[in-house]
């Protein structure tokens, strides 16, 4: 109820803002004031960026080789039986002393908790962690109850379709060592993603996130954990309590309480997790209706807490204020242009000057697309290595995909928000398509290869016949 009145607080005080200006000021320039603030906020990021990579080239940070915390890999699993037991296999590879791997089935109801319990026993440092079926539903509340168990100093959280190089941890463990430290995130990448369009494009999204996120930690800002490749101080996860149950983005939510508790996030992009793409729209859909209601909740629900706690930085508080404009842009333009539209229809006594106010708007966000267009094609020039004319065609098909899902995925779910009851609807992701997807491949050539064998055998026959007629 308190998320769903805020929400219709700041949009209510936007629309008045936005009426009440239109008749007295142009509040064009107020969205380019906006729109210029991101912007140089944007290149102070890349200018920290340059100069922290600068610094540490010329003073290289010293490693402390003696610290090496006892590390527990969690791996929630519900109905992944396709990929967990890759997932467990590639995790064990890690060139690390001291870890262990628990794996956790949640209340799967195919053969996942069969084959977890078969990885426990023939591998030594493998814990099988089978939920009770009627178990409190979400990722969260499967992280909680592992955690009971976990010996490890650090935690480390892996997805089930996960997999990493074998010093992943090795470039990860150093970035927890300060003490005001209390969690990394690695670089996450699409293990897929030259298998369609969908896939590219989340893929040079992630990049795009590579990108903001080096930045925000370049500035000491409000960097974000992701889920998939976190390490996480047992320390912090005391003091926050723990992952919260009641929130369907696990990740965004333990982020934000560790920057309101006064602990940093980092950022490790040499640390690199694979996970495998949606390679279909519907599923793609219900993942990210997911994670963008739980940003929107999550600020909703800690916004003033954070911006008035003592002991989050004063950067990290300014870079979450700046994020936070990039949801309220998108209603900012609509309810302009929209009120723009309902005054041309009202008042046809100027209707000239009217069109112009509302093409300097549209006129406006096509610039604002073509800032968001060169942010990607920077992103995958500077951490994919892609070629100018490649990155040039990619930045295009990845503006059009975020025009696509996001823009009115916002609309759908602050009208969730504000008209129907919160619910803890997951939205899970399909992982192993790709595997079935090959799997399916293989047998259609195998039947295509016999078929071929069958017509040759009995053609040689129909042959062997002829000649042995003459």
């Amino acid at each position: 109820m308190r998320e769903r009145f805020l929400l219709f607080l700041i949009l209510s005080c936007l629309g008045v803002f936005l009426y009440i200006f239109q008749n007295y000021v142009n509040t064009t320039n107020a969205f380019i004031i906006l729109c210029v603030c991101m912007v140089i906020y944007g290149l102070y990021s890349i200018a920290a960026t340059l100069y922290q990579k600068r610094k540490l080239k010329k003073y290289p940070p010293v490693i402390n080789e003696n610290y090496k915390p006892f590390v527990t890999v969690m791996i929630p699993a519900h109905n992944e039986e396709s990929v967990i037991t890759n997932t467990v296999e590639n995790v064990l590879q890690i060139d690390y002393p001291n870890f262990e791997v628990i794996v956790i089935d949640d209340r799967s109801s195919d053969n996942t908790a069969n084959i977890i319990g078969e990885l426990a026993n023939k591998y030594e440092n493998v814990i099988a962690f089978i939920r009770d079926k009627n178990a409190f539903p979400g990722k969260s509340a499967v992280l909680n109850d592992a955690f009971k168990v976990a010996k490890g100093d650090a935690i480390l959280v892996f997805d089930a379709d996960a997999t990493v190089e074998p010093d992943f941890l090795n470039k990860l463990i150093p970035q927890l060592e300060p003490s005001d430290v209390g969690a990394v995130q690695a670089r996450k990448i699409i293990r897929n993603k030259d298998v369609n369009l969908l896939t590219r494009c989340q893929n040079n999204e992630y990049t795009m996130d590579t990108h903001l996120q080096v930045g925000r930690d370049a500035v000491k800002g409000a960097v974000e954990l992701r889920g998939n490749g976190e390490l996480i101080k047992r320390e912090a996860l005391i003091d926050i309590g723990g992952w919260n149950n009641y929130t369907i983005t696990d990740d965004l939510d333990m982020s934000t309480r560790l920057h309101i508790k006064g602990w940093d996030v980092r950022f490790c992009p040499e640390a690199c997790v694979y996970e495998e793409g949606i390679v279909y729209i519907l599923p793609l859909f219900r993942q990210r209706r997911r994670w963008l209601e739980g940003t929107i909740r999550r600020y909703l629900e800690y916004f003033w807490a954070a911006m008035t706690s003592k002991k989050m930085s004063l950067r990290a508080q300014l870079d979450m204020a700046i994020y936070i404009t990039q949801f309220i842009m998108p209603f900012w333009f609509m309810m302009e242009v929209g009120i723009k539209i309902g005054k041309i229809i009202c008042d046809r006594n100027n209707p000239a000057a009217l069109h112009n106010e509302l093409l300097s708007s549209i006129v406006i966000s096509a610039v604002v697309g073509l800032g968001f267009f060169s942010l990607i094609r920077y992103s995958l020039r500077q951490y994919d290595n892609v070629p100018r004319l490649s990155a040039l065609k990619q930045a295009f098909e990845t503006t059009v995909y975020f025009l696509i899902i996001w823009f009115p995925m916002e609309l759908f779910i602050c009208g969730k928000i504000l008209f129907c009851k919160k619910d803890m609807a997951w939205g899970k992701t399909t992982h192993g398509l790709v595997l079935e997807e090959k799997q399916r491949l293989s047998a259609r050539i195998k039947k295509r290869i016999n078929d071929i064998k069958q017509t040759t055998e009995k053609t040689l026959s129909k042959l062997e016949e002829t000649l042995s007629k003459l």
